[in-house]
């Protein structure tokens, strides 16, 4: 079977010559942006979930950005002694019909950027952290709205566990590695990356029937709250 997705159009040539300058900014200055309240009452009630499905005694897996939440069912199915937490800022993706979520996961609707901060600063360690096909913001100009040229990467490195990233823009994946190197000096390969099935993500299916070439980045990082300027003791505002 053959589905047609249109490849990346992007004005890079190579890594975007800005990376390092904003991981500097990002590693030098906390970020101050106000958690939404939505968010804010979304992660208490993951928070009570979580305590309730055993907490610490059980081990961690977020799905970040998970969309219509198949990756996070999947996953939940593949790994049933953990417990799994998929966040998706769009409320009508999560409600699309991909049948049951296992009794181990929980879909959260939550903007990622708050959601990752309280869960650092409430002391989650997952031991798996899932990015799959964030959105790539292929122009130039963008670069601030890819995670690594977000200020809340710090945040994402700092929650640990076993990091992995997978897109089907090579140049995004060796953007965000060079700026995993900066921060916390660990070297991370860029690979192709053949799935099987079932597909993770719609997008993983729909662009690996395309055709089109999948990189991946795995990376195993301790929890290290220290990453964040300010630390996790300052208060989320």
């Amino acid at each position: 079977m053959h589905v047609t997705s249109r490849a990346i159009a992007t004005n890079q040539l190579g890594p975007h010559k800005d990376v390092a300058r904003r991981v500097t900014r990002a590693l030098g200055h906390p970020l101050r942006k106000p958690v939404a309240d939505h968010t804010r009452e979304a992660f208490e009630r993951a928070q009570a979930w979580y305590t309730q499905h055993g907490g610490a005694g059980r081990p961690l897996i977020l799905d970040a950005g998970c969309g219509v939440g198949l990756s996070t069912r999947q996953l939940a199915a593949g790994f049933a002694d953990h417990l799994v937490i998929g966040v998706d800022r769009s409320a009508e993706r999560l409600s699309r019909e991909h049948g049951e979520v296992g009794d181990n996961a929980l879909l959260v609707r939550a903007d990622l950027v708050d959601f990752w901060r309280l869960a650092l600063a409430a002391g989650w360690q997952p031991v798996r952290h899932y990015l799959l096909y964030p959105n790539p913001y292929p122009k130039s100009a963008h670069l601030k709205q890819r995670w690594h040229g977000h200020p809340v990467l710090p945040v994402i490195l700092a929650l640990g566990g076993r990091l992995e990233l997978r897109s089907n823009w090579r140049l995004y994946v060796e953007e965000f590695a060079l700026a995993l190197n900066q921060v916390t000096g660990e070297t991370a390969a860029v690979d192709v990356f053949v799935p099987d099935e079932p597909y993770l993500t719609p997008f993983e299916r729909k662009y690996h029937l395309s055709g089109q070439s999948l990189w991946r980045l795995v990376v195993d990082l301790p929890h290290a709250p220290q990453l964040v300027p300010g630390g996790t003791a300052e208060e989320v505002g």
